[in-house]
């Protein structure tokens, strides 16, 4: 299953939600992905992601970019496991994860 571009829309619960959702839907050996532009862990280096996030939380009701830490522990309380972050290009990476 892919989620892409879509968890920086929505807050917190929903994001948890969402993975809980994807988690319960998955086979046993199910991956989900996970791709957005991802703020880097230190909160000081991309600055599309940062001005993203920025951006989210003026245009939407709670939605907010976040690091690849942040998504690997959501990941985690919902559920998956062998989660790694991958980058795809210089601005966007992938999250993937094993149910």
């Amino acid at each position: 299953m892919i989620l892409s571009r879509v968890l920086n829309n929505w807050d917190l619960a929903t994001k948890m939600m969402l993975l809980k959702k994807t988690h319960d839907a998955l086979p046993a050996g199910g991956t989900l992905i996970v791709n957005e532009r991802l703020i880097d862990d230190d909160r000081r280096v991309n600055g599309d992601a940062l001005l993203t996030s920025l951006n989210m939380l003026l245009v939407s009701t709670g939605g907010f970019n976040f690091t690849g830490a942040d998504c690997v522990g959501w990941m985690g309380e919902t559920g998956y496991r062998n989660i790694r972050v991958e980058a795809l290009t210089a601005t966007q990476s992938m999250i993937v994860g094993v149910k």
